[in-house]
């Protein structure tokens, strides 16, 4: 039966070749975009992969509202409009990433917060929440939220340049004006990226206890889609702005071409689709998917366990209930 989806990212890489698969199957999707141009661009892009509108052919039930996730004031007026709507949501996949690759200074969301963790997190969070009712009223709902294996330090990619951290939470505590979430460190764009996806992780863990204690049990499904390079581009992440072009690309080259490790846009974008609507990912409880790679060319999904720090269910509902203060939103009582 098609669901109807709610997709964050899908403007572009994984998330636009699983957007793609899941309008050939006949599902319905929301594709929140950061303007009206990029909307506008999307629904044409997909619709011409999908062969366009003609005789006999319906048009895809597609829609792109506009909620730029580094500002809480779009991301609250796309919530409203689809409440105001009041039609059911089955899957809110929160997918969307940035990465300021090499970045010296923080950049600043529209409400002052370090870009990387206010696009990656905190409007992700916000998200969840506000569209939690209608989130609870689809059909077998559940959600899926992409964090990456480099949450973990003791993974290969967790290991690459200073490791995810959250500390106590002292730098996402003292206000709009932190750099790091932990306190005490000075700002580096890649263990940013790391943090946040760290927070991703202990985001999904806490959202399904309150929804489980709440007596709403919901699939929530984190995951890891891998490294993933697109043959077109030598940039192996999706950055807000690129640094050092000729180091990835040499890096690319390397890693997708010699060792093949990596997966591919569309590959991952399939995994993605499938955790989307799947049934055998619809079982209540949190679980946590990794793209791990076995061999040169040679990729398995496998559940995993995520890193230790993941799993502090002290420190989730720490981050959950300031992240939901920093966001203007209730904490979702238990």
């Amino acid at each position: 039966m098609p669901r109807r989806i709610l997709l964050t990212g899908g403007s572009s890489g994984i998330g636009f070749a699983a957007a793609r698969l899941l309008l050939e199957q006949g599902h319905g999707l929301i594709l929140p975009c950061r303007d009206a141009v990029t909307a506008e661009a999307t629904v044409a892009r997909l619709r011409a992969a999908l062969g366009g509108d003609g005789p006999g052919r319906p048009a895809p039930a597609l829609s792109a509202p506009v909620a730029d996730l580094a500002d809480l004031s779009s991301v609250e007026r796309c919530a409203d409009a689809l409440l105001e709507h009041g039609e059911p949501i089955d899957t809110l996949v929160l997918n969307a990433g940035l990465q300021d690759s090499g970045a010296k200074e923080p950049r600043r969301s529209a409400q002052g917060y370090e870009l990387t963790i206010a696009v990656n997190h905190l409007a992700h969070q916000a998200l969840a929440l506000r569209l939690l009712p209608l989130v609870e009223a689809g059909q077998a709902p559940r959600l899926v939220v992409t964090a990456s294996e480099v949450h973990d330090p003791t993974t290969p990619g967790g290991r690459v340049g200073p490791p995810a951290g959250l500390g106590d939470l002292e730098g996402l505590r003292s206000g709009p004006s932190f750099e790091m979430v932990a306190g005490g460190v000075a700002f580096q764009a890649d263990k940013a990226y790391k943090d946040s996806k760290l927070c991703n992780m202990l985001f999904a863990r806490e959202l399904e206890r309150r929804l489980r204690q709440r007596g709403r049990p919901l699939p929530v499904m984190a995951w890891s889609p891998g490294l993933v390079i697109p043959r077109t581009s030598g940039g192996f992440f999706r950055s807000s702005r690129r640094h050092n072009e000729l180091g990835q690309r040499l890096f690319a080259l390397v890693a997708r071409d010699l060792l093949r490790v990596t997966a591919s846009p569309a590959q991952a974008g399939a995994l993605l689709a499938r955790l989307a609507i799947d049934a055998e990912a619809g079982a209540p409880g949190f679980r946590y998917c990794c793209n791990q790679v076995l061999g040169p060319g040679r990729l398995r999904e496998a559940l995993v366990e995520p890193s230790a720090e993941a799993c502090d269910d002290a420190l989730a509902e720490r981050l959950w209930t300031i992240s939901a203060d920093l966001v203007g939103l209730p904490p979702l009582p238990l």
